[in-house]
């Protein structure tokens, strides 16, 4: 059940606590430009800060995505030097796996925040046409890629068609209550995301007064040609409530 909270106010919040492409996004005429020398993070930090030592926990972190009657049957990916790797093959064609800090918009100040773990399971749509721009993006991060080069990389994988633009119905679950979504809002709220191509927002009713869907238009500095919708939900993927936009978890840490 879709949160009835306005949506300008989950949007003032959706801009504290961006992650995983929850953006409006056009490939952008200009370059992403150089790091904000007084960024808390101007720099991508040393690569093993952003792996999870323990395969098997972030298994159930990436798993916690969603309900388990979806995550439970789910293809799992967990990160290793080498990029994503299968770690469960699955049946029912969703992948669950924990996005890193460099599936921000590349204005995001937290880009390279090797604290942010954003826990997502994509559905078939969305792990043919959306995990392989996360793919990508994350071979340039680990390769050591600079952040403009990287923009304009991805930028031209896409003008060569060699990266798809959303398929109809892609959609995903960030339902944790074990993510980290940035340093401000820590968790921030339960909600479903939908891929959508183009750059128009008005097609869903984003951020009007009284509509559940949100979309942020101040970060907008993506590559690729989409605008990615939220619907909070008033649950965690555990079927426990989930608090209000802007609050961590109960019983979790910020």
């Amino acid at each position: 059940m879709s949160m009835t909270i306005p949506g300008r106010e989950i949007a003032r919040h959706c801009r504290a606590a961006l992650f995983g492409l929850v953006v409006l996004g056009a490939a952008q005429a200009a370059s992403a430009g150089s790091e904000t020398s007084g960024a808390a993070y101007p720099q991508m930090a040393p690569g093993a800060e952003y792996l999870i030592p323990n395969p098997a926990a972030e298994i159930s972190l990436a798993r916690s995505a969603a309900p388990a009657a979806i995550s439970g049957s789910a293809t799992v990916l967990v990160l290793s030097s080498k990029g994503y790797e299968t770690a469960v093959n699955g049946k029912n064609g969703f992948t669950c796996l924990v996005e890193r800090a460099w599936m921000s918009p590349f204005d995001s100040p937290e880009f390279w925040n090797p604290k942010l773990r954003g826990p997502v399971c994509y559905n078939p749509a969305a792990t043919r046409s959306i995990l392989p721009i996360t793919r990508y993006r994350t071979k340039l991060a680990q390769s050591g890629v600079p952040k403009n080069q990287m923009f304009d990389e991805i930028r031209a994988a896409i003008a060569r068609k060699e990266l798809p633009a959303p398929e109809l119905g892609a959609m995903s679950f960030m339902m944790s209550k074990d993510g980290y979504l940035s340093d401000d809002a820590g968790h921030w709220h339960s909600h479903l995301m939908f891929y959508i191509p183009g750059t128009d927002i008005s097609s869903w009713g984003a951020n009007l007064p009284g509509s559940p869907v949100v979309v942020d238009g101040e970060h907008r500095k993506i590559p690729e040609q989409q605008i990615t919708f939220l619907v909070p939900v008033s649950h965690w993927s555990d079927g426990s409530f989930a608090p209000a936009s802007g609050h961590p978890a109960e019983g979790g840490d910020k």
